[in-house]
């Protein structure tokens, strides 16, 4: 394998972490939007509470939405919330069971080669 191929993506990784939350929104607001961005995530609304969490950097409602998704069979978007949330141990569960999937899929092909 080309190791070169990841060496473009050493500071920024494959994960877009450009996500911060908004400036200007007071604690209080905060509070305000997560409230509604529980309410939401409970009545099954995932994507606009994630759009909340996401604008308040409301960690512990992304780590939700992120295992949401993992029970939606959706790995990536599970690992963008994780990354987001700053949830490292997630995170590295999760890459490595993708390296681990890829070593495999590699191996069976070096095997039918």
């Amino acid at each position: 394998m080309d190791e070169k191929l990841f060496e473009q993506f050493e500071d920024s990784g494959l994960i877009k972490t450009v996500d911060r939350p908004a400036e200007g929104i007071d604690s209080s607001q905060k509070v305000q939007l997560n409230r509604r961005g529980n309410e939401l995530f409970n009545k099954g609304q995932i994507d606009t509470a994630r759009r909340i969490f996401q604008t308040t950097g409301y960690s512990d409602g992304l780590i939700r939405v992120g295992e949401h998704y993992l029970e939606k069979s959706q790995p990536i978007d599970a690992l963008k919330m994780f990354k987001l949330a700053h949830e490292h141990t997630r995170c590295d569960m999760l890459i490595e069971k993708a390296a681990l999937a890829i070593r495999k899929l590699l191996e069976e092909e070096d095997t039918h080669e």
